[in-house]
């Protein structure tokens, strides 16, 4: 199972003192931030994108590739690649750089973001999201499996005859998850391509992402990519620990109630006990996420938002070595403990070049027999 950390990379003012970061220390932090990530023993890191403030993140390749250059095995990852407003053909050239650059440990997370004015900026009509997804992704997905393409659709020009480059690493495309909060037409997506189904749960309660996820399952299970259990699911989460709950509590409480994204509705204790938040101790913590799986089935990905609301980077860090001390190093064991043999680890480019090899071989005996 793989455990990690994504960013929205927002440039929100610190509440306790009033102190906004600027947005190259926002981006450098960022980094510090997956370095850290690294350091503690985690396996992801995963990027936003966005292209409006409060937020930095606007070219997640770019990003990355600096992080790939200054990590050994790191994972590189998406939050949210915006499937609805990029054109596939650059998504398919960028990721695949991208994916030569770091030597394989990337994949992405598809998604339509949170931010509608996002549509019209870059030319599109967010009546269409849905369909835009779809569109875009079925073309991104025959440009990383095959050499020549022909295509015409109702949201880009159509190719002739054209060949994206670079093409992916030893032949293997970066491995995709579709992110959805709410949109059972995303899950569907997922499990029609036999894709990775990421729940960002961070806001929601647990029978809404029960919902979600066993659609997924079940659809992926409809399609023929294996049994339900085998299908691959990311979750989210949120977390703020100190050694004792108290202090956590105390210290997080003027971060949560300022930040519009909690909605200024339920307090911090409404909002902890309703959603995958956990304020407390890193006991807490483990106690929280081991709960996942009660409703969301043995799962492969488990990534954290650590970054947010203004929490200044000396605290961000400290957060990271309690999750990569005292936290992950149980949830490994623990969602290890009773896992049945048939469920899949998280694809990884190493394990997606070996199916695609043995494919390969099996291919050519039943060609000879």
């Amino acid at each position: 199972m793989q455990f990690g950390i994504f960013s929205v990379g927002d440039v929100t003012p610190d509440p306790t003192t009033g102190r906004t970061p600027t947005e190259r220390e926002r981006i450098k932090a960022m980094v510090a931030i997956a370095l850290k990530a690294e350091e503690v023993g985690l396996d992801v890191f995963a990027t936003g994108e966005h292209h409006n403030p409060p937020f930095v993140p606007s070219s997640p390749t770019t990003m990355l590739g600096y992080i790939a250059a200054r990590t050994e095995r790191l994972l590189l990852s998406t939050s949210t690649t915006l499937i609805t407003t990029n054109d596939p053909v650059k998504i398919a050239e960028d990721y695949a750089m991208l994916q030569h650059l770091a030597d394989g440990r990337v994949d992405l997370m598809m998604g339509r973001g949170n931010t509608g004015p996002v549509y019209p900026w870059f030319g599109q009509d967010i009546r269409q999201g849905i369909n835009l997804a779809v569109e875009n992704y079925a073309l991104l997905h025959r440009l990383w499996r095959e050499d020549v393409v022909d295509w015409e659709g109702r949201f880009r020009t159509p190719l002739q005859g054209f060949t994206s480059t670079p093409r992916p690493l030893d032949g293997v495309p970066p491995f995709v998850w579709h992110g959805s909060i709410r949109s059972p037409e995303i899950a569907e997506q997922a499990a029609y391509y036999g894709d990775g189904f990421f729940h960002n749960n961070i806001f929601w309660p647990a029978d809404h992402t029960k919902r979600m996820v066993e659609m997924y399952r079940s659809r992926y299970a409809h399609y023929g990519h294996g049994t339900p259990e085998q299908a691959i699911v990311g979750l989210g989460g949120q977390v703020f620990m100190r050694k004792n709950s108290q202090d956590a509590v105390r210290e997080f409480r003027p971060y949560f109630d300022v930040a519009p994204v909690y909605g200024h509705g339920p307090s911090l204790e409404e909002f902890t006990a309703q959603t995958p938040l956990t304020v407390g101790s890193p006991q807490q913590v483990i106690e929280k996420t081991l709960s996942f799986r009660d409703y969301a089935g043995d799962y492969q990905r488990q990534l954290f938002l650590m970054d947010h609301a203004g929490l200044p980077l000396k605290t961000v860090l400290e957060q990271l070595d309690l999750l990569g001390e005292e936290v992950v190093p149980v949830l490994r064991k623990e969602f290890a403990k009773n896992r049945p043999a048939d469920v899949p680890e998280a694809p990884t480019h190493a394990s997606l070049l070996g199916a695609a090899r043995k494919g390969a071989d099996a291919g050519r005996e039943g060609a000879r027999t």
